[in-house]
């Protein structure tokens, strides 16, 4: 574990400063935002406060329109939020397909909403060296639920991922509690009983669970999966590097922290990588794993699920709910499916996961608007204050939920979420706009458990058992290493895409691997560490 650095003991005891030395040319502009552009701001707003403009206002902020609950200008979350705040949000409708292409678009061009949420990191990092978002970690001061929480949640580690280069931050994080792990392996629980198995616990376990499967019913492939667009088998090879302790799939990065050897390694030559290759090529070869499950649509992958030529698949909370349980039972009234911890591995019990969440840019333009300290209130509320995220998350009470007399959620009678009251004749996301992925997330561990259901809620226990995975330490680029890095990491993740792919599936022999290592090397893996390790060496030496 890194030794705190002077910064972060600072924070530890409560006085939260995020001025970094060599930003001092930067003051004047920052000083003057906070001073002159203060229309609309409250004066003393503080720590769960309702944020209320001193004036009616009007934000535009670039909205993820997702599928499962289109946006309607009639939600009651537009009406309440300005009853709330006396904020009128103005969404920028984007298709959640063409999301991240539309931002960039919009944000080169200059044409970006003020406020700009479902950001990942790193993805904020293509727009820093432009200056078009705004160095956010300037601003803590006018965030004080924001500052609140990364004090009493000891956040500062999980920041110090996302600093650049110059030390600051350019995305304003979601922020859990704790770890939160969601998405794991649905099992056909009939079966298992059919078969008299008890649910595996080790990936090694699964194998057997599988074999069984298969013995039983030669004729089908007894897992399939789904989450293979774009990343091929983005979940089940995120699961599986976890148990062999790296990254894949969804989780992929080209370096990983090595704490035994003090340094970054390249994730796609370690040898668990390739141990994680070897496991699920040998799914395939035995016919256990869809050969397709890495690469279709998730519609042809549930429908082998549903129509019972597979058992088991990826999934998460509300997947579990929304797409099998029902059309599963409809399609079979005596099947059952339910969540699985995820499968442990060599590495042991870790929950291996992040308190952060996507995340928000604020736009450049922000910074000369005359309701700039307003904006980031406003933004501070929403996003971070107790009151905002249960609004976000619950809605109204009396209206779309109640309390019981211990502060425990419960959905009105009419209104339904995840399967919470399943006759209900509203939905929380469709007809209200609350739970909506643009908004809610991040929170306490109450909060965030309030929707889940008793089944979820054991599933939450046997994971929060689990240790959490040390956090990395920061390595970012400088500008003129980002443009470097960014000529090389494009054909390494494609290449390690395609190799990994074809070593699974069996096209190339694992005898091939110290080939492929090589390969790497040509395509300048050795390289792109050595900047990668010359950043962490820097950073760690300018900022602890």
């Amino acid at each position: 574990m890194r030794e705190l650095s002077r910064r972060q003991a600072i924070i530890g005891l409560g006085a939260f400063t995020l001025v970094l030395a060599g930003c001092g040319e930067d003051e004047a502009p920052k000083q003057a935002a906070q001073t002159a552009n203060k229309a609309g701001a409250m004066a003393n707003y503080g720590v769960n406060q309702q944020f209320k403009a001193t004036e009616p206002l009007s934000f535009d902020v670039l909205y993820n329109n997702h599928p499962f609950y289109p946006l309607k200008d009639d939600w009651l979350f537009w009406e309440e939020l300005t009853k709330r705040t006396n904020v009128t949000l103005k969404p920028v409708a984007v298709p959640l397909s063409d999301y991240e292409k539309k931002r960039s678009l919009m944000i080169g061009a200059g044409d970006a909403p003020l406020i700009i949420p479902k950001t990942y990191h790193p993805q904020e990092e293509a727009f820093v060296a432009s200056g078009a978002v705004l160095p956010v970690s300037e601003y803590f001061d006018l965030m004080p639920n924001l500052k609140d929480k990364v004090a009493r949640w000891k956040m500062e580690p999980e920041l110090d991922t996302l600093r650049q280069a110059d030390g600051r931050i350019y995305l304003l994080p979601g922020m859990h509690e704790n770890v939160w792990v969601d998405y794991t392996l649905a099992m056909r629980m009939d079966i298992l009983e059919e078969l008299d198995l008890e649910v595996p616990k080790t990936w090694d376990e699964l194998y057997t669970v599988l074999k069984a499967m298969k013995t039983k019913y030669p004729d089908l492939y007894p897992m399939t999966d789904r989450f293979g667009i774009p990343t091929p088998g983005g979940n089940l090879l995120k699961l599986v590097a976890q148990a062999y302790g790296t990254k894949g799939g969804w989780e992929y990065q080209h370096a990983f922290w090595d704490a035994t050897a003090g340094k970054f390694v390249y994730t796609g030559a370690m040898p668990q990588y390739k141990q994680m290759i070897e496991y699920l090529h040998k799914l395939v070869k035995e016919k256990l794993l869809d050969p397709e499950a890495f690469t279709q649509q998730d519609e042809q992958a549930d429908q082998k699920l549903i129509s019972g030529k597979s058992f088991v698949i990826s999934c998460n909370a509300q997947t579990l709910v929304n797409e099998f349980r029902g059309a599963l039972t409809k399609a079979n009234p005596d099947a059952k499916i339910a969540k699985i911890p995820v499968p442990m591995g060599p590495v042991g019990d870790y929950k291996i996961g992040t308190r952060l969440e996507n995340g928000v840019m604020i736009s450049k333009k922000a910074l000369e608007h005359k309701n700039f300290v307003a904006i980031m209130q406003f933004v501070d509320w929403l996003w971070y204050s107790d009151q905002g995220l249960e609004f976000c998350k619950w809605g109204v009470e009396g209206t779309t939920f109640t309390k019981d007399a211990s502060g425990g959620y419960k959905p009105a009678d009419d209104v339904d979420f995840v399967g919470l009251n399943p006759d209900a004749s509203k939905h929380l996301q469709k007809d209200f706009g609350f739970q909506n992925g643009v908004f809610s997330y991040g929170g306490t561990t109450k909060l965030l458990e309030s929707t889940f259901s008793e089944e979820e809620l054991e599933f939450q226990k046997v994971m929060n058992a689990r240790k959490a995975w040390p956090v990395d330490p920061p390595h970012p680029f400088n500008e003129e290493e980002r443009e470097q890095a960014t000529l090389w990491e494009t054909p390494l993740k494609d290449f390690v895409t395609q190799q990994t792919l074809k070593f699974i599936l069996g096209e190339r022999d694992l005898s091939e691997w110290d080939a492929y290592v090589k390969e790497l090397e040509g395509n300048n893996m050795a390289s792109y560490i050595n900047l990668v390790n010359t950043a962490y060496d820097r950073f760690k030496k300018e900022h602890g």
